[in-house]
């Protein structure tokens, strides 16, 4: 009788560069001769492997949870094995060995040679950049370092990756190549810090050059940049975002703060000037861009009279898309060793729901200007009668969608225009002309 190839639930927690993690693997291993899924819900499958996420406590409570229901299956003899990996191991190594000895290994941060030893398997370096796409494959994300430099105070990153380390240029564009031969239409670039990328090499901003050499890639419809951190900015992106069409309008600039005693208190390195004058530049230049943000409200020092300076910032500039996240203080920071975490619960949650409310308010009339304009849309998938997909102006996971009806059928990533008929206070609705 021909051998059974041993299934393998790739479960992956945690952020887009933990999903690249994963797809990465996915492909070794269904290489190597293993029957790979990705975050299966059934109990299906022989070997577990877990990428965690170790940032803030309710990302650390999802990795326990998900460890405990495998150890409940390998209790009760569905389950062989379970590899668990990624920032919360890394992070938390010993004390999970001695709470959890039902875990087969635990493994730091990712490294596909050694994962795939446990699994008595070689890496095949010719297939190094191949994926096993966790749904979609018309977008990737597409990771372009490690690490981060900028020690902001709330932020354990530092602490779980270490410092920031850019991959080579051409190792990129080689990846990005690859990706796009198997039928990728949009590249998501990601790192915790993009602006950062090259400086860490020879004190010079390399992201210009990448995103250049990147749209030089035939069959790349889009290119979309994640996470542009506002201190020490490589103007010359704006003009490339600005006169490339390659580059979506999309700027996603994670600010955290305004009132330069927060900004202090976070060690953002940058004052509330500073961000000003940057987003007044932005706006000269990218007028008609998408700009999203996160919030994080609650940090130690944060004062009634502070969140209200965040607040008129918010009304004041109207962010297309805005998140908040609520302090929480880790352990290892040096704000959790310099502040005490004085800040309630309470008034955490409300200062959210403040600003979640105050964005509701912005992002209606938003999209309310969009109705009868045409946008070029990718599809992302079919959901009931409809077709959903986004504009330029989103992101996927993150942002709205865009929910049309089409006379003619359609594949995930083909591209269409849309005429906006209708919106929500996130999505907009339409119809294909």
């Amino acid at each position: 009788m021909p051998k059974i190839a041993k299934k393998i639930n790739i479960i992956t927690l945690g952020c887009s560069k933990n999903v690249v993690d994963s797809e990465q693997f996915a492909k070794q291993a269904a290489i190597a001769g293993f029957d790979v899924v990705h975050n299966s819900d059934d109990t299906n499958f022989n070997i577990a492997v877990v990428n965690t996420c170790g940032f803030i406590n309710d990302a650390k409570e999802e990795s326990i949870n998900m460890i405990f229901q495998l150890v409940n299956l390998k209790n009760s003899g569905k389950l062989e094995k379970i590899i668990v990996f990624g920032c919360l191991a890394q992070r938390y190594m010993n004390e999970l060995r001695a709470d959890i000895p039902e875990v087969d290994v635990f493994f730091g941060n990712y490294n596909a040679e050694d994962l795939l030893k446990l699994l008595n398997s070689d890496f095949e370096e010719p297939n190094k950049y191949d994926r096993l796409f966790e749904s979609a494959n018309h977008y990737a994300f597409l990771k372009i370092a490690e690490g981060c430099n900028r020690n902001c105070a709330f932020c354990a990153i530092p602490l779980i990756k270490g410092k920031y380390i850019s991959r080579p240029l051409n190792d990129v564009v080689e990846e990005a190549k690859v990706l796009v031969k198997s039928g990728v239409k949009e590249l998501i670039l990601i790192a915790q810090d993009l602006s950062y990328y090259g400086y860490d090499i020879d004190k010079k901003f390399h992201l210009p050059e990448l995103v250049e050499q990147l749209s030089k890639i035939e069959g790349l419809e889009w290119i979309r940049l994640h996470y542009l951190y506002p201190y020490l900015f490589p103007d010359e992106l704006l003009d490339i975002i600005a006169e490339n069409p390659k580059v979506c309008n999309y700027i996603d600039i994670p600010l955290q703060h305004i009132s330069d005693n927060v900004l202090k208190a976070m060690n953002r390195g940058g004052t509330k000037q500073q961000t000003l004058d940057l987003l007044r530049k932005m706006k000269n230049k990218l007028p008609d861009a998408t700009y999203r943000t996160t919030m994080l409200v609650g940090h130690p020092m944060e004062t009634e009279a502070d969140f209200n300076e965040l607040v008129e910032f918010v009304k004041d500039f109207k962010f297309d898309k805005l998140g908040v996240f609520t302090y929480s203080e880790e352990e290892g920071t040096s704000a959790s060793i310099k502040y005490p975490d004085s800040i309630t619960e309470d008034i955490k949650a409300e200062r959210e729901q403040v600003l979640m409310d105050l964005q509701r308010d912005i992002s209606l009339p938003l999209n309310s200007a969009k109705v009868n304009q045409v946008l070029k849309v990718i599809v992302d998938r079919m959901e009931d009668d409809n077709y959903v997909g986004r504009s330029q102006y989103d992101s996927v996971e993150v942002d709205g969608e865009v929910l049309f009806a089409s006379d003619t059928d359609l594949n995930p990533g083909d591209f269409c225009d849309v005429l906006i008929t209708g919106f929500d206070e996130y999505d907009l609705f339409g119809k294909k002309i």
